[in-house]
């Protein structure tokens, strides 16, 4: 059987790295929001070209403190794609947030033309959380002209598409915060859950801490309602020393790998994607489409 992830062949490569920082988290007797995960992210928004990178518990914590952070009020709409892990209308709701779906393009992209009418329909809607599916990034000027025409506050959901861009505009620097994912399965991934919030804004870093950390302003000066959401010493040790230096070249592989099923997968029955040439695609997963009226008999054909 060919895995979808194949992590013990993951470890054959990362062993040596994981096992060293593990030793140096040990050794150092700190174990959260230490040394490591500063380092981590800065390290990571070096990688993002953008200021601020907060490590938080996962990425739907991270959607759900960006939100917090450009001050959601319960009850506010907030325009969504229903194509997407629930993680993303989950983090919505948990936020105080309406989510407001609005249908997808051919490529299970949140279509932003549909956005616009929906947003000239309803002037109060000054959220967005648009979700870059697959590693299939948005059009982002237009996702930067939508955000300036309705004066909006966009939490951009990279959970799929960490170093993807659209004519070479980097995925997560249009809307004020973006979110990602550091779940095993993801292109970037931990050994355990976790995430980060990623922004140009210092006020909205500073906030996304306090926010993490149980609302503190100060220890044991709780200023707000926060979360329990640290990115452990121990997950970003971990992801700086044993992943991120593989993720450049992991990602090339995944481009390789989506070039070769674009040229050689012919079967009557599949409809490929078709990103349009400006997008420079992740590739967290491959999807095709089958025929309606052909799905059962090719499920035959795969079993067969």
């Amino acid at each position: 059987m060919i895995l979808q992830n194949d992590f013990k062949r993951q470890w054959e490569i990362v062993e040596s790295a994981v096992s060293g920082a593990v030793r140096r988290v040990g050794a150092s007797g700190s174990y959260i929001l230490g040394e490591e995960v500063r380092r981590f992210e800065e390290a990571l928004a070096r990688l993002w070209g953008v200021s601020h990178a907060v490590g938080v518990a996962n990425g739907m914590d991270a959607i759900e403190i960006g939100l917090r952070c450009l001050d959601v009020r319960r009850g506010d709409k907030v325009l969504t794609t229903p194509f997407s892990a629930f993680a993303t209308t989950l983090a919505i709701v948990r936020a105080g947030g309406i989510p407001v779906f609005v249908d997808v393009d051919d490529l299970g992209r949140i279509d932003l033309d549909q956005c616009r009418d929906v947003l000239k329909r309803n002037r109060a809607i000054r959220f967005l959380v648009p979700v870059h599916l697959y590693g299939f990034p948005l059009d982002l000027a237009d996702l930067a002209s939508l955000r300036d025409e309705f004066e909006l506050q966009i939490v951009e959901d990279c959970a799929q598409a960490i170093g993807a861009s659209a004519s070479s505009i980097g995925v997560g620097t249009i809307g004020q915060v973006a979110a990602t994912s550091f779940y095993p399965t993801k292109n970037l991934g931990a050994m355990g859950d976790g995430g980060a919030l990623l922004t140009n804004n210092g006020e909205i870093a500073e906030h996304a801490r306090v926010l993490r950390n149980y609302g503190q302003s100060e220890h044991y000066l709780h200023s707000e309602m926060g979360l329990n959401s640290r990115l452990d010493e121990l997950h970003a040790a971990i992801l700086h020393d044993a992943f991120l230096p593989h993720l450049q070249k992991w990602t090339q592989v995944r481009q390789r790998t989506a070039e070769t099923y674009l040229n050689e997968i012919k079967h009557p029955a599949i409809e490929l994607p078709s990103p349009p040439v400006n997008l420079n695609c992740a590739w967290h997963l491959f999807p095709v489409k089958i025929v309606a009226a052909d799905r059962d008999n090719f499920r035959e054909y795969l079993r067969d």
